[in-house]
């Protein structure tokens, strides 16, 4: 082929493999010498899935060859966050005390992309458990390092997938997002990447075979990313549906209702006024402009319920996080009890009746975004409102952990809402990449996507990338 084979969307290298351009054993053999190449600089990939991607690519050339049809992502290598079961492989959340946790089956996500031709090539890197929020550091693994920046943090706590796609190892990852958790390494890297709707995805977040609580069924789940908004989609529409596995995922249409007319955008730079990195600004002004280029109508908006949302959001998870924490403080590294105990103090744990009261809490703050969706139906806004710092920042001190969290606000209240959004790169400044995130109304990530590809198409793609010394 004229260019490298890592280089390539998904959506390419599906369509070189259809027409016999290249095998899919080219396709991963070409992934594998790159993770080979690039892995042990940035850490991202925690286990290379060599021989069961091997099989899979195998088997995508016999049937080719066979003249058999082809699933929509034959050939196409991905990545999976170590908290998503793989068949035959331990689910460790980046914790040496998992490592006996060995899936009996795929996640119903893995599954989906499998029977479509893809061919998954490494488990990536987490915190443990994930109790880490904007950076990607386990006690088992240690550090993933941001492609663009060594001393940045790439995000998290899906910074492995995020740093894997945008440097070429995969052109696609299955990961999750809680506060943020796609959306934060998706910016901080350069690449995209989508949060649905609340059961709009089947997943299996059982750890041990025991059910998720409350608030672990309402907030995470799992999301894909990609180096291109067209890839994004691709898997959105594998993605979609119910599984028996996950009796919260329902059989929703892929796309909604075209809207009438010039569909309205909100837009907000600023989620509260409690202050916005100017790069961070200029990612939003710059969408905007993206968008009212494409015929959107795009006017201000204030975020509804915003202090009352990220409280409620806090409250809700600590309390949940501390029913368990004497037993989980002596599994987790010092940095990541530093972490939760800080967080804890943030927002102290409540009693039942406070808990109880929080939940319906949500009802209004959902209550509020329906209201301004309905008028707007798409909001544009910043992921982070801070540039990535300093890796690990969130577990220093009280200071640090405020500073974090504040930026992240508008990942948390569309997180405590339900709310799909996707996070979309919107150029380079100072040599980081950044970003901005579409947030509309209950299974309407359509509208997102199509809203993203827009920005894309007017304001580009920034990776894949050779890793920075």
């Amino acid at each position: 082929m004229d260019t490298d084979i890592w280089r390539l969307s998904a959506t390419t290298l599906a369509e070189a493999v259809a027409t016999g351009q290249v095998t899919a054993r080219e396709v991963l053999d070409a992934h594998l010498e790159r993770i080979a190449a690039v892995n042990p600089g940035v850490n991202a990939v925690t286990t290379v899935m060599a021989e069961r991607a091997e099989a899979a690519a195998e088997a995508v050339d016999e049937r080719r060859a066979a003249g058999e049809p082809l699933g929509p992502l034959a050939g196409v290598p991905f990545t999976v966050k170590d908290n998503i079961h793989v068949e035959a492989m331990a689910t460790t959340q980046g914790m040496p005390a998992l490592s006996a946790l060995v899936a009996a089956e795929d996640g119903p996500d893995v599954r989906r992309l499998c029977a479509a031709g893809a061919l998954p090539v490494g488990r990536t890197n987490m915190p443990d458990m994930g109790m880490r929020g904007m950076h990607t550091r386990s006690s088992t693994h240690g550090d993933t390092v941001n492609p663009w920046d060594r001393t940045r943090t790439p995000g998290g706590t899906s910074g492995g997938d995020a740093v894997a796609v945008a440097s070429g190892m995969a052109p696609l990852a299955l990961a999750n997002d809680w506060e943020g958790s796609i959306r934060v390494p998706a910016v901080f890297a350069g690449v995209t990447g989508l949060r649905p709707s609340q059961g709009r995805y089947a997943s299996d977040n059982r750890l041990m075979d025991r059910e998720p609580t409350l608030a672990t069924q309402l907030f995470p789940v799992d999301g894909p990313m990609a180096r291109s908004v067209a890839d994004l989609e691709v898997l959105h529409g594998l993605l979609c549906g119910a599984d028996p596995r996950d009796p919260r995922a329902v059989p929703a249409p892929v796309r909604g209702p075209a809207p009438p007319g010039p569909l309205r955008v909100g837009v907000v730079a600023d989620p509260g006024g409690l202050g916005v990195d100017p790069r961070v600004r200029a990612a939003v002004e710059a969408a905007a402009g993206a968008l009212q280029d494409a015929g959107y109508r795009v006017e201000e908006v204030e975020v509804p319920k915003l202090e009352e949302a990220v409280r409620a959001y806090a409250r809700l998870m600590m309390t949940e996080y501390s029913l368990g924490w004497e037993s989980l403080r002596p599994l987790m590294p010092e940095d990541g009890q530093r972490f939760l105990e800080l967080s804890m103090e943030r927002n102290p744990p409540v009693d039942l009746a406070e808990y109880v009261r929080l939940t319906g809490e949500r009802s209004g703050v959902q209550r509020a975004w329906a209201e301004l969706l309905d008028g707007c139906p798409l909001l544009l806004g910043p992921v982070s409102t801070a540039q990535p710092g300093e890796p690990g920042a969130e577990s220093r001190d009280a200071e640090s952990l405020e500073e974090v969290m504040t930026a992240l606000r508008l990942c948390s209240v569309s997180t405590f809402a339900g709310l799909p959004a996707v996070a979309v790169p919107t150029g380079v400044a100072d040599g980081l990449p950044q970003g901005v995130q579409l947030i509309s109304r209950p299974f309407r990530e359509d509208l997102c996507l199509d809203a993203a590809a827009a920005v894309e198409e007017r304001l580009g793609t920034c990776t894949p990338i050779d890793p920075r010394q």
